[in-house]
């Protein structure tokens, strides 16, 4: 900015920040998979360490076998979690929820039709 003359300074200063870029639906669920992996690796590498408590944690969780299994590389999700998960929040459920919208439209619809004055 110290090369910028001061006329222009003034000039970016006035329209003030820009907004930053939103994401697309694509890039945001590419991001959420690239961010968790890099998390899942760091929790895994201080799992490993010196400074971690193993037997503090393993007397405190549900399923010490599958945390160890986690540790050691294993995967994070079980296949029926995987399963449960597509289920509830899969392409099947899209389908679901676009019916839901559909059929509350339809009753915005009937409701604008007994009432002017709804403001759905």
């Amino acid at each position: 900015n110290w090369c910028c003359s001061p006329g222009r300074r003034v000039q970016s200063s006035k329209l003030g920040p820009t907004p930053p870029r939103l994401l697309s639906e694509e890039e945001y669920r590419l991001q959420g998979e690239v961010e968790t992996q890099k998390a899942l690796a760091e929790l895994r590498n201080f799992c490993q360490s010196p400074e971690f408590s193993a037997w503090t944690t393993v007397s405190r969780i549900q399923s010490p076998k599958r945390f160890a299994d986690f540790v050691g590389g294993a995967c994070h999700v079980t296949p029926n979690e995987v399963s449960a998960h597509e289920q509830e929040f899969g392409l099947a459920s899209l389908a679901t929820d676009e019916q839901l919208f559909e059929e509350d439209d339809d009753d915005e619809e009937e409701e604008e039709n007994v009432c002017d004055s709804f403001a759905g």
